[in-house]
């Protein structure tokens, strides 16, 4: 299946592409390099098609079928935004694969949050940090090679005096080791001179990645060494974003089952009450949920062998306190063990006993209703006796093992 699909990028530009694929399978993202189109990536996206991935193959702005802006906006934060745009318009985190100079925008837009932006990033033929005149040289030398293979260059020419990335280096190093998602690094081995000199050294910025050099890659190793690339990208895609689903059967492996309920989002809350001799104690949970507004119930899962677990038992009021996103610090301190949880925290004891924390986002003060035993937790039923919230304030969230914050569309 494939159609046109266009996307809203940065001021509201309209960016083309091809959606290729099935939307339920693994998404990838194609991004071509400057003085390019996505014609580029044709037998590529087959390929990838074929392999039961999704694609989605881009044209930049002032390229082929996407907008040209009338002010010329081609400065490289105004590209930077577009691919935020994009991803943020996608159903699921893609794959991004980005050519040559799409690489540089691909690092700076996944700087900051790339494990909630996308599940990989694959970088093919890396540019040398050398600014306008990189740019202008790589376009020139692919308008030389129209009649050899590759797709006549479509594209603003205003650009090439426009994008400029000079002393842009070292925010591409300072945003590498931040990405903590899956990396590639692939290099045509006889390639342009304007591509960075080493693979392997342009890898070791980031924290998880490989580097491959591709003999006799030419000027684009996904042109013209087709077969050959895409061979890599799937091996690497099927290693570290493989199509299958993972499933929990009883008696399997746990940890499998763990991760299936992950993928539950979460907010965050941590428990606290009064020890037989007066001493406030509190754990992180996030199995915590409303039962009933009439009487006013809920219930929090607490596992048996956790530090605490004897005092909840036993305990006549106890307290909710759901966190807020600067409580991260906080979170991580109820959840470890052998500290004075409470000796660097601001709390209190609230109106029915038990101790607040008063800058969560929500308090709830409870008294002990009900106990249920259930396996290896037990869930403990606490009638609200009194609710309080800040409503200015914003949830601390839990998805797969990490922490997470609200985004704002």
């Amino acid at each position: 299946m494939r159609y046109v699909r266009e996307f809203k990028g940065f001021a509201g530009i309209r960016l083309e592409s091809d959606d290729i694929g099935t939307a339920d399978d693994p998404s990838i993202i194609l991004l071509h390099g400057f003085g390019q189109t996505r014609k580029i990536w044709e037998d590529v996206a087959v390929g990838l098609e074929q392999a039961g991935r999704h694609v989605i193959n881009v044209d930049l702005r002032g390229h082929g079928g996407s907008d040209w802006p009338s002010d010329a906006r081609y400065d490289f934060d105004a590209y930077v935004e577009d691919l935020r745009a994009v991803l943020g318009q996608m159903r699921t985190r893609p794959v991004v694969v980005a050519a040559m100079h799409s690489g540089w925008i691909a690092t700076a837009a996944l700087a900051e949050d790339a494990a909630t932006l996308a599940s990989g990033l694959i970088l093919v033929d890396p540019q040398s940090e050398s600014g306008a005149q990189s740019v202008r040289a790589c376009a020139e030398e692919l308008s030389a090679s129209v009649g050899q293979g590759l797709a006549k260059p479509d594209y603003d020419e205003r650009l090439l005096d426009i994008f400029d990335v000079d002393g842009s280096g070292a925010r591409l190093l300072d945003s590498a080791p931040h990405i903590n998602i899956p990396v590639l690094v692939v290099r045509g081995a006889l390639g342009s001179g304007h591509r960075a000199e080493n693979s392997t050294g342009y890898a070791d910025a980031f924290p998880n990645a490989e580097a491959i050099n591709v003999d006799g890659g030419g000027l684009l190793v996904n042109a013209e060494r087709t077969e050959a690339f895409n061979g890599l990208l799937i091996d690497f895609l099927e290693r570290k974003q493989p199509r299958f689903i993972p499933e929990y059967r009883s008696g399997s492996d746990a940890r499998t089952l763990r991760d299936a309920m992950g993928c539950f989002a979460t907010g965050i809350t941590i428990i606290t009450a009064h020890d037989a001799d007066g001493k406030p104690i509190g754990l992180t949970a996030n199995s915590f949920t409303s039962v009933s507004l009439d009487p006013p119930l809920l219930l929090v899962c607490i596992a048996n062998n956790a530090g605490s677990a004897e005092t909840l038992r036993s305990a006549q009021s106890f307290a909710v306190n759901v966190l807020q996103i600067g409580q991260q610090p906080v979170s991580n301190l109820f959840a470890g063990k052998g500290e004075d949880r409470f000796a660097g925290t601001r709390w209190e004891v609230g109106e029915y006993g038990a101790p607040i924390l008063p800058s969560s986002l929500g308090i709830f003060e409870c008294t002990r209703n009900a106990l249920h035993e259930a396996g290896d937790h037990f869930l403990l039923v606490g009638k609200v006796e009194k609710a309080s919230f800040e409503p200015r304030r914003d949830p601390l969230l839990y998805f797969r093992g990490k922490y997470r914050r609200l985004h704002f569309t």
